[in-house]
Formats: structure tokens, sequence, C-alpha cells
């Protein structure tokens, strides 16, 4: 059973064990194994009887399981034996899991270590006969590094023992599991107090009047995500889009590809809520924001997930909004066991994260958001958005209370308008609106396919997009029209600047502490216009914070 650290020595770890039912294969030409449409490669007879249960576009890599048991049913090894004989089948192994719900976890013959920062890394590297790929610049003394091939799961035991090591502060490998957006599939009520079908929707987060000061001129939000159509008329105009980087192709096209078992429809709907122009349609919280697009397909954990986030810092990103994270478990069953699974924060990502944070915007640092996530779960279990240096977005709803997935806990932050769902053995209402309106991919594609009842016939906007997230670019618009007002912020002022912007709705239901904080909302509802106000008055309530802070 392989053990991984994702922290220091110190720290706790984790255990994998190998399935034994499932079947990894990487193809050179990063094709599927069964070929493509009705056309099917000689090897499609030896999965036949198998089921795809992930793939990994980004890596060529498909998961499948297979039967076990019976006279006729062939074994994982006979499988093995005859894929190996293809020239294209690079890779045939066996499937790590996560034990608790036997979610596949790939793992690389590459491992992140971090050196201490005056260690003499490259004999460390030499003897251990590893290879350096990449010398990271998001960490000092830090390298992504290869084993030789065929080191399989050897991968884990070379990790450990370079971890026992005085001079490895970080080292574990490459773990990637499938990625959750953190979206749940009218007109702007979150916006601002809207009447939709002959009914008053009052449970915005007051932008409308933020607008009158700035609409986040002078800043520029990064989505990270799966994709972004920047051929959307709310993202055209000079200078609009910035930077735009597909990490996981290596490519300066952050368009979505289609290349994966589900469509790339999530980030486009993600960056019109933080900052869409408004000239056409839809109106992002910072409509006059740039954008840079990210396009990060569906790994989580691996080495580009961290490059996501240097891009955004080296080129300029003063917000870093992710709608993305581990799996949530089922939000209506209380029992389901995904709800109590800790997935922890890679080192590699984590690092990536305290550079954005430490050296964006000048060394005032980049402000980075993560959706809280959609299971009705406490988001400590998510080791990304409970991160201190992120701030974790909740999802209230138009009635002015919690909607009914999102994620509590004590690292929620604050929380943004998107949608709901009726829930009767939760005494759940039904909300008042589809969720939330937004840009969609242009014509067929996307989320609404030309259906006017989900808000637009020609199929560039949709009415329905929810989930935590669209909370979380909504909050990330917010801290863009906080920094248009006052570019000086550091990223740890204005996330005490976005805490004390906040509206303590349902104070009965949210049973805010002391201090202040519930587990369902954070601090409460996001203000834009209070947040704006108090970015133009720092010396009011910024001082005694800062003294604060250095006495703790």
């Amino acid at each position: 059973m392989p053990t991984v650290y994702f922290g220091k020595k110190d720290e706790p770890s984790f255990d994998l064990e190998l399935s034994s039912e499932m079947i990894a294969i990487r193809t050179r030409s990063r094709r599927s194994i069964r070929g493509v449409g009705p056309v099917s490669t000689p090897l499609s007879s030896e999965l036949s009887d198998a089921t795809l249960v992930v793939s990994y576009p980004d890596f060529g890599v498909e998961v499948y399981r297979v039967p076990t048991g019976g006279s006729n049913v062939r074994s994982l090894n006979e499988r093995k034996n005859a894929l190996r004989a293809s020239t294209d089948v690079q890779f045939v192994g066996s499937v790590l899991v996560d034990p608790l719900n036997q979610e596949p976890v790939l793992y690389t013959e590459n491992l992140f270590i971090k050196f201490v920062d005056d260690a003499d890394s490259d004999t460390v590297l030499r003897n251990a006969s590893l290879t350096v790929k990449k010398k990271v610049s998001y960490a000092v003394n830090a390298y992504f590094v290869a084993a030789a091939e065929n080191t399989g799961l050897k991968i884990f035991d070379i990790a450990v023992e370079l971890l026992k090591r005085d001079d490895v502060e970080y080292c574990h490998p490459e773990l990637i599991r499938p990625v959750a957006r953190k979206g749940i599939f009218s007109q702007q009520w979150h916006l601002k107090k809207t009447t939709i079908d002959g009914m008053l929707i009052d449970a915005h987060a007051n932008v409308e009047m933020a607008h009158a000061t700035t609409q986040g001129e002078g800043t520029i939000i990064a989505i990270i995500d799966d994709g972004v159509d920047i051929d959307h008329p709310e993202f055209s105009g000079t200078g609009k889009v910035i930077a735009p980087r597909d990490v996981s192709l290596g490519t300066n096209d952050p368009r979505p590809k289609d290349d994966g078992p589900y469509p790339d429809d999530h980030g486009t709907a993600c960056a019109g809520v933080a900052c869409g122009n408004g000239t056409h349609g839809a109106s992002g919280v910072a409509p006059k924001a740039r954008l840079i697009p990210i396009r990060l397909p569906s790994s989580l954990g691996s080495q580009q997930e961290a490059e996501a986030f240097e891009w955004a810092a080296d080129n300029g990103a003063d917000v870093i909004s992710c709608s993305w994270g581990p799996s949530d478990g089922k939000w209506w069953d209380l029992n389901d066991p995904l709800h109590t699974r800790l997935v922890r924060l890679p080192a590699s990502t984590k690092c990536a994260i305290d550079y954005a944070v430490e050296k964006g915007r000048g060394g005032k640092g980049c402000v980075v958001l993560f959706a809280a996530g959609n299971g009705n779960e406490s988001v400590e279990y998510d080791g990304y958005a409970s991160y201190s240096k992120v701030i974790a977005i909740a999802a209230c709803n138009d009635r002015n209370t919690c909607s009914v997935y999102s994620d509590f806990g004590k690292a929620i932050w604050c929380a943004f308008p998107s949608s709901d769902f009726a829930h009767s053995p939760f005494n759940h209402p039904v909300p008042f609106t589809p969720g939330i309106w937004t840009t969609d991919r242009i014509g067929r594609h996307g989320y609404n396919d030309g259906n006017l009842d989900a808000g637009d016939a020609d199929g560039n906007y949709t009415n329905s997009f929810g989930g935590t997230s669209s909370s979380c670019p909504g909050a990330a618009g917010i801290a863009a029209l906080v920094l248009s007002v006052n570019p000086d912020m550091k990223w740890h002022e204005v996330k005490e600047l976005l805490k004390r912007a906040c509206d303590k709705i349902d104070p009965q239901g949210g049973s805010y502490d002391g201090s202040g904080h519930s587990l369902k909302y954070g601090h409460g509802r996001l203000n834009a216009a209070a947040a704006v106000n108090l970015a133009t008055t720092t010396s009011n309530w910024l001082e005694p914070f800062l003294s604060v802070s250095m006495e703790a």
C-alpha cells in the first residue's frame, strides 16, 4: 500500500491501495484505445466488456473497470500482456485508488521535490538517478523530476526515502485525481434587485451600486478552469483578454477543446460571472476588468495545476478564481462516506499558491479564491479551499438563505448569490429562479443548446449556472472592484476587507458566533458597494487591523 506525504516529513501522510478490477492505459497517439466514433481499434476487443471510469486527455490516459471472476473472464494480467503488444500503447498498468471510495488516483513516474534553500540538490538528484524536467520558479530550490521509465510503483518508495533526508523539505509523486468543477447545473438578480416573472427578487450582492464608483478598471482576473470561449462577444474588445494559456497543452489557446468525456463548458460561465463586458447580454461583477483565461482540464494535483498559478502571477493577475477542487459527496445523502474523505493540497500546488500570494502584484500578492464545494459537507476536508492563504466562497440563494448543496465550516470566509434546489427531506423550498444568468459557449455548445427556456434562443447565454462555481468568480469580481479603487492593498488586507463588507443574512439559520462568523456563510453575504466604500476609506479601519495582525 503506497504511502504519500503531501506535506513535510512530520506532517500526516495518506495511503493508496491497488485496485483489483481497474486497468490504466496510455497510448502514444493520445487516442482512445477503443478508437474514435464507429471505428474500433484492433485491441478494442480486450476491453469490449470493460467500462470507462475516467479519462485524462491531457495525459493520454484512460482507466477502465473490467469484470473479475468467472471461467470466461480474462484476468487483468492477460489483458495487460495483450495490450502491451500494440506499438501505440506506451503504458499499461495497475491503478491506485482512494481506499475510502475507490476513486482512481493516477500516478506518474515524476516527483515534485523541494530542498531546503541552501542544499546541494544536484548531488542528491544524481545519486537517486532522477532527471530534472523543470526547475520550478515558484519555489526556492525546487524541481519537477523524472525517474527512469518503468520505475512504476517504486516511485513512492523513492519519494519516501528522499523525504527522510534533512536537506529535503517536500517530496511527493505527481498524483492526478478526477477534478470536480464546482457547478450544479433571471436575469441578473445576483447583481441588483430584479423582477423575474413578476416576482421581485431582493437577494443580491449590491453590485449595481458599486458600479457607480468602479467597474473594475485597471484590474486583471485570472480564471483557472476547463477553458474559456474567448470568441464570445462579452470578452471582446482591445486588451480584454491578455496572456491566454492552456497549461495542459502548453499553448496560448485557452478555448474549450471537448477532448474528454465531458464538454468544457464550465470556464466560460465562470469568466462571465467575474468579468463579462455586459455590452450584449450579461455583465460580470467587474465588467471592465481584464481577463487571463487559463485552461486546466480534468486533472487534480498535476504539475500543470501548479504552473497555472505561476502563469497567472507572472502575467499580472490581481485576482485568481478557482471553481474546482476534489469531488464532493452527494449533498442529499448525509451518509455518503465521501463527506469525510480528506483530500490534501499537494506541496507542488501549495508552493505555487504561495508564490502567487507572496510574489504576485509586485509583492502585494494575488488574491486567490476557491469555490467551497457542493457536497453539503465540511470544507475542512478540502485541502484546496481550506488552505489559509486562499478565500473560500460559499453559496447563498435567491431567498437570502444557504443553498442546499453549499459546503460549510470554519474556513468559509463569505458567501455570494448562486443557484439552489428544492429538497423536501430537508424542508428546503423551491427557489424562485433557475440560477445565475451568465455567458455560455457560443451557439449550440455549452449548457444552453439554443433553448429559449434556458434564457437565450441563440445559445450564447444560460440562466441556470450555479453552485459555488458561480459564487467564487462573483466574489473574485468584488475583489477586483476593491483593487480598482485601491491598488495598493495587499492580499491579506483585501481578505480582511471582504470580511468587513458582508451582510449578516439569515441571522437565525446562520448561527453567527461571537466573532460574527457563521459555518454556513462565513462572515455573511458579500456587499460590493460596502467593499468599494471600505477600500476608499482604509485609514479608518485598516491600521488597527494591521496592529492586531502584527501583535498576533
